[in-house]
């Protein structure tokens, strides 16, 4: 496996991990005052993880 997809693979793992902690404790994110709906976060962890599964897939062929 290259080293740039291996660092790909763990930087799209990391965040979906921490989209979803965020969204399982709940954490407020306020972006220049506007309140960021935790659904956002539940959709972002869908595409890293999602991401991050398809690259690993395709690495390992």
């Amino acid at each position: 496996m290259k080293p740039f997809t291996t660092i790909s693979i763990f930087f799209l793992a990391v965040l979906a991990a921490l989209q979803l902690t965020r969204v399982l404790l709940g954490w407020e994110v306020v972006v220049n005052g506007v309140s960021v709906p935790l659904w956002a976060s539940a959709i972002a962890a869908l595409v890293a993880g999602g991401l991050a599964a398809m690259l690993w897939r395709e690495a390992a062929r």
